[in-house]
């Protein structure tokens, strides 16, 4: 792949990141606080932990494409300041974007560069753009799910949904 071929697939998958970060932030926000600790089970994050998740991993993906390199992945413990569907919204509106535009404002070059994801996969820095956006969509389906149970309304995602009309 070239690097003008990297910089179009770039562009084209940061365009809907951005158009699913709309999405992203209806579920966050329909999260209920009275809901926070729901978790369908043993296994699964809480509520409020994938209300962590989304907005810290997100940036963190995106970061890593920006610098090049991973490190490891942010604390999402009560430390990380996100305690609330309004703290996560806050953070993802103020971190994402940033992070985006960093991504953006890369020479096509080091879109090409191989990046070591911890001796896991190497690959172009524009792949794993991919799946950013792919672990968003993800965890945001997640959230998503945990919504009726945790006392919440299912915002519209891909269309109305039965709560949204």
């Amino acid at each position: 792949m070239t690097a003008q071929e990297a910089r179009l697939i770039a562009e084209f998958v940061l365009g809907d990141f951005e158009y699913e970060m709309q999405t992203t932030l209806r579920v966050l926000e329909a999260v209920p606080a009275d809901g926070l600790n729901y978790q369908p089970d043993p296994k699964s994050k809480t509520a409020l932990g994938l209300l962590r998740h989304l907005p810290l991993e997100d940036e963190w993906l995106l970061n890593s494409v920006a610098d090049g390199a991973f490190v490891p992945p942010p604390d999402d413990s009560d430390s990380c300041g996100i305690m609330d569907a309004a703290g996560a919204v806050a953070r993802y509106k103020e971190k994402v974007p940033a992070a985006i535009a960093r991504v953006r404002a890369l020479p096509d070059d080091h879109l090409v560069r191989e990046v070591d994801m911890f001796g896991m996969i190497t690959l172009p820095a524009v792949n794993f753009l991919s799946l950013a956006l792919k672990h968003s969509v993800h965890h945001r389906g997640q959230l998503s799910s945990y919504l009726r149970a945790a006392g919440g309304k299912v915002p519209s995602i891909y269309g109305p949904s039965a709560d949204s009309q």
